[in-house]
């Protein structure tokens, strides 16, 4: 998928969110891994702050004290939840600007891989708002709650090379590089059978909640149901 608003910095508009969220319920079954990416000269810019000024308007979001507010942003938010589904893997390959709802975009997806030139900002508290596109809990389950509160509540913007540092990527390479280096890893994640790789990111997905106990007992549950549905499986 590319964000191609190329003119405006791929910034983005509730026309934007609801086109991901189509493309999540439309997705074929075969579908795998999705890479996610900007054209032009960045990842994406963030809200269109036009959005904003046409509160109120067709193009924009409802008025904040009236019953429609919160199921706009229900709305807006199905375009980034469903990058997260078990039955795919899904790559965000972000050179230039990731700001705001770009970042939370980026954060949406399982793999992060940065071009060296890559710039990322949770711009939302200098605006006045709250980020609210999904990203708060996958920045604060990568790099932590004080580290996360930083970012958030000074808008700083981070390089590259901090965000490996941070966790926030899982490779930085050079931009010119960036679509090969998405390519091998989404060639290296075919490699595994949709059922073997649906039920260890389930697994995986699912461990920060439990103990170990209760993760031991996932991991058993899960092989043996997996293993179950295979016929002819004998252990080595």
């Amino acid at each position: 998928m590319t964000l191609s608003r190329p003119e405006r910095r791929n910034a983005m508009t509730p026309g934007m969110w609801r086109g991901l969220a189509e493309i999540g319920d439309s997705l074929p079954d075969p579908v795998r891994v999705v890479v996610l990416r900007g054209k032009g000269t960045s990842f994406s810019a963030g809200i269109d702050l036009q959005v904003l000024s046409a509160a109120g308007t067709p193009d924009g979001p409802p008025d904040p004290a009236g019953p429609d507010f919160e199921a706009w942003i229900t709305a807006a938010q199905a375009g980034f939840l469903w990058l997260r589904r078990p039955d795919i893997v899904s790559i965000a390959a972000v050179h230039g600007y990731a700001i705001g709802a770009g970042f939370q975009l980026a954060l949406s997806c399982d793999l992060r891989v940065l071009a060296d030139d890559a710039r990322l900002c949770m711009k939302e508290t200098a605006l006045g708002i709250v980020p609210d596109l999904t990203g708060t809990k996958p920045l604060v389950d990568i790099v932590g709650l004080p580290r996360a509160l930083e970012l958030c509540l000074t808008a700083r913007t981070i390089d590259a090379q901090e965000a490996r540092e941070l966790r926030l990527a899982e490779l930085v390479v050079p931009a010119a590089d960036l679509d090969a280096a998405v390519t091998d890893l989404a060639a290296a994640l075919l490699q595994a059978d949709p059922a073997t790789t649906r039920t260890v990111k389930e697994l995986l997905t699912a461990a920060p909640g439990r103990s170990l106990e209760q993760q031991a007992a996932a991991e058993r549950q899960a092989q043996a149901a997996l293993q179950r549905s295979r016929r002819g499986f004998a252990l080595g």
